[in-house]
C-alpha cells in the first residue's frame, strides 16, 4: 500500500494523468499527512506525544483504520525527507479543500506543535509558513491557534 499511495501522489502531482476520485482522495490524504509530519519533525525533540497528535489529527479528518493510519504516517515521514518545499502539497490542499477544511489542517499542525506541551520556534515559523501557503489569513490562522492551546489545556 506504501508504494500504492506514493504512486498516486506521483501521479496526481504531476498532472499527467486525470487522477480518480480514489486517487485524488488518497494524494489529499498524503498531502496533510506530509504537513502534519513535518510539523513533529520541526521539533528536535519528536516524542510520542507528538506522533499520536499526528494520527489523531488523521483519523479525525479520513476514515482509515489502524494500519492504513500506520501506513500513511509511515508514508509521509518518508515523503517528508525527500520534498523540498511544501508547494506540491499546499497546491493541492488548495485546490480540492475548502477554506473551512484548510483553517482545520492548521488548527490540526498547532495541535501536533502543542501536543508536547512546549512550542518550539521551528514549529511556530512552519506553520506560520503553511499557513500562508494555504491561503489562511492572519485572524485564521490566530483562532486555529488559540483553540488548539485551549485543548492542549495550555492557555
Amino acid at each position: 500500500m506504501l508504494r500504492t499511495l506514493k504512486e498516486l501522489f506521483n501521479t496526481f502531482t504531476t498532472a499527467a494523468a486525470s487522477p480518480s476520485p480514489a486517487e485524488r482522495e488518497h494524494a489529499l490524504q498524503l498531502a496533510t499527512a506530509v504537513l502534519l509530519v513535518e510539523v513533529m519533525r520541526a521539533d528536535p525533540d519528536i516524542g510520542a506525544a507528538e506522533r499520536e497528535a499526528v494520527v489523531a489529527a488523521l483519523r479525525q479528518k479520513f476514515a482509515l483504520n489502524a494500519e492504513e493510519l500506520a501506513r500513511l504516517v509511515a508514508l509521509a515521514e518518508q515523503t517528508a525527507t525527500r520534498a523540498s518545499d511544501y508547494h506540491a502539497f499546499t497546491s493541492s490542499i488548495n485546490e480540492h479543500f475548502t477554506q473551512e477544511q484548510k483553517i482545520r489542517i492548521v488548527e490540526s499542525m498547532w495541535q501536533v506543535a502543542y501536543a508536547d506541551a512546549h512550542l518550539d520556534a521551528h514549529e511556530n515559523h512552519l506553520i506560520s509558513k503553511i499557513a500562508g501557503l494555504l491561503h489562511v489569513t492572519h485572524g485564521e490562522y490566530i483562532a486555529a491557534k488559540m483553540r488548539a492551546k485551549e485543548a492542549a489545556h495550555l492557555g
